[in-house]
């Protein structure tokens, strides 16, 4: 009994979990292992699983810790990134068909640990102090990062999304 409910917890949660996978990883072998490695967690350790109502939120944040985990053996979340080559567009963008989905394919095209950052402040909802914590950098290299992040987004948005045709 407990193999068909593991089975149906994995067909329910690994649509969500990969989607949280691809956020912060561009290798499909990297996201396959990262699933793999979430989901044995979720299995292993779902006693410590206080309130049934929490269950995604946990299993995203295992999911989340786990591509965390793959990200820290390969970036130095520490590098610092060079913003004055960065022109910044207007602020009024007019009205387009811009979706979710390309917005996060766009975070494909920004440096990994600033997109990383991103994903755990905006997406996730983790604050500069958690992410610092995690991540093992200061609170400044987190917001730095993060508004690098925000801002080669913007820029990546209005070349894809708002260039005037002639």
């Amino acid at each position: 009994m407990q193999r068909e409910a593991q089975r149906h917890v994995y067909e329910y949660m690994s649509p969500k979990l990969y989607r949280t996978c691809k956020r912060y990883l561009k290798k499909e072998e990297e996201i396959e292992e990262v699933l793999a490695d979430a989901f044995y967690t979720i299995f292993t350790k779902m006693e410590q699983l206080k309130e049934l109502g929490a269950f995604e939120a946990w299993a995203r944040k295992i999911t989340v810790n786990q591509c965390l985990h793959q990200l820290k053996r390969k970036i130095n979340f520490n590098i610092y990134i060079e913003e004055a080559s960065i022109q910044l567009q207007p602020e009024t963008l007019p009205e387009t068909n811009l979706e979710e989905e390309d917005l996060l394919n766009l975070l494909n095209f920004i440096p990994d640990g600033c997109k990383t950052i991103f994903n755990l402040f905006v997406i996730e909802g983790y604050g500069h102090k958690e992410i610092a914590e995690m991540l093992k950098i200061s609170e400044g290299t987190s917001k730095s990062q993060l508004n690098v992040a925000k801002t080669k987004l913007k820029e990546l948005v209005n070349n894809h999304y708002y260039q005037k045709s002639n």
